[in-house]
């Protein structure tokens, strides 16, 4: 019997009391699977013709889609 697991996502050393956030980059993680496998095909046709255009679509889900999603949930 399998069990599936949950993805859990840790970040130590934070402003929080315990100084660790689980909730934000969890979901913050999921919300950058999300957006990646819709931009980076995307992204892979767009390099085709505009180099910098492609890889900055590539880049968005880890430079804009994770970080503000994480710091979204204060836990």
């Amino acid at each position: 019997m399998g069990y599936t697991r949950i993805p859990l996502c840790f970040q130590c050393h934070t402003a929080n009391r315990c100084h660790c956030k689980v909730v934000g980059p969890t979901i913050g993680f999921l919300a950058f699977v999300v957006t990646a496998a819709v931009e980076w095909p995307v992204g892979a046709v767009v390099y085709l013709f505009r180099h910098t255009k492609g890889r900055r679509i590539m880049a968005q889900p880890a430079h804009v889609v994770y970080p503000k999603v994480a710091r979204a949930f204060p836990i």
